[in-house]
């Protein structure tokens, strides 16, 4: 019976990803542009036909319709495949990560699990939106607040707490002091004020330790890749949207930012 109740959770994680995957790319396109989540009804953006339910099961329809419209023949954007099987990815890792149906040896921690779910989702649509627009809705970094509110249940120690404070100020000071800097400098701002919200709440989720190692992650390793593609492009001077970065650092984090700090603090001798 055990073992039947734990397939079935990977089944329903899995699912539910996936649906949660398809309404994501609802939520990237229309929250930005200010347009209601319940009308109209998902529809072509070429020919206007409202999509029936047979075309709208997640990556399934795509394959099927050889990502293409039903009616007018023309091209589905890869990208919506691409996040509902990201989505379905993510929550599958929350599940590994924070729960002990995938390995038994891990702690249970449904509050962890489902909180990171929802906080994996908000990132994915950060992600899209700050990729098309260079602009982060408010509405993510509020959702972002209340899962960091939230995990302050899942540790009631005080150190744990203190951490997450750390966090949220410490990343939130940082992002701020490097803006005013490059303000006296350039006489303009370099870090967008999304990003400074996004960072302080990313701090709150994952605590100080974390948050520095989802820092790193993102300006090293997404510095390299921009150095590579803007010689690649041969593009001077161009804005780059750096929530993108953020956000892949801060996933790091979130599922193996644990691992990463306690090794690390085993080498230097001090306790996590």
């Amino acid at each position: 019976m055990e073992e039947v109740i734990r397939i079935f959770t990977i089944v329903l994680t899995i699912i539910l990803g996936l649906v949660v995957g398809s309404f994501l790319n609802v939520v990237i396109y229309r929250i930005p542009n200010g347009m209601s989540l319940a009308k109209p009804p998902s529809h072509c953006p070429k020919c206007g036909e409202r999509i029936k339910w047979y075309d709208n099961i997640p990556i399934l329809s795509y394959i099927i319709l050889r990502g293409k419209c039903r009616h007018c023949h023309d091209k589905i954007s890869i990208r919506y495949p691409l996040v509902e099987f990201t989505n379905m990815v993510l929550w599958f890792g929350c599940l590994m990560a924070f729960t002990s149906f995938i390995f038994p040896s891990n702690p249970l921690n449904w509050l962890r699990f489902i909180v990171s779910c929802i906080a994996c989702s908000t990132l994915l649509c950060i992600f899209f939106c700050d990729l098309d627009s260079m602009e982060i809705p408010d509405l993510f970094q509020g959702i972002l607040l209340i899962c960091g509110l939230v995990l302050l249940l899942d540790d009631v120690s005080f150190n744990s707490i203190l951490l997450k404070v750390l966090g949220f100020v410490g990343a939130g000071a940082l992002f701020m002091i490097v803006n005013w800097v490059f303000r006296l400098i350039k006489k303009r701002d370099g870090i967008g004020f999304g990003d400074v919200e996004l960072v302080a709440v990313a701090g709150l989720i994952l605590g100080g330790y974390k948050m520095i190692f989802a820092l790193i992650i993102s300006c090293v390793v997404g510095g390299i890749a921009l150095l590579i593609y803007s010689k690649v492009k041969k593009e001077k001077g161009r804005e780059y949207p750096f929530a993108v970065l953020l956000v892949g650092g801060i996933l790091v984090a979130l599922f193996v930012g644990d691992f990463v700090v306690n090794w690390y603090l085993g080498l230097m001798g001090v306790a996590a």
